[in-house]
């Protein structure tokens, strides 16, 4: 694995709706070195919930957390400046 920055920080957030949730993506090894995408979601405060996808190649991770990105982007996630 690269030591590039695959990490993503999303928020979407809406006072008048209530709405105040977090996406996080990340590319990272598994124990056994497959790469694969972590997807964080919830209720900023509160714990979320995980799912991880394993991939073939790291760059199949990478193309997959761009996939998710624009997914997030188009529902109204931003990403959480630094």
């Amino acid at each position: 694995m690269s030591e590039k920055l695959n990490v993503l920080v999303l928020e979407r957030c809406d006072p008048s709706q209530n709405v105040s949730r977090f996406y996080v993506l990340r590319v990272e090894p598994s124990l056994f070195g497959d790469p694969t995408l972590v997807r964080e979601w919830g209720r900023i405060g509160q714990r979320g919930r995980q799912r991880i996808e394993f991939h073939q190649t790291e760059d199949r991770a990478a193309e997959a957390l761009e996939s998710w990105l624009r997914r997030k982007q188009r529902r109204g996630y931003r990403i959480r400046g630094l």
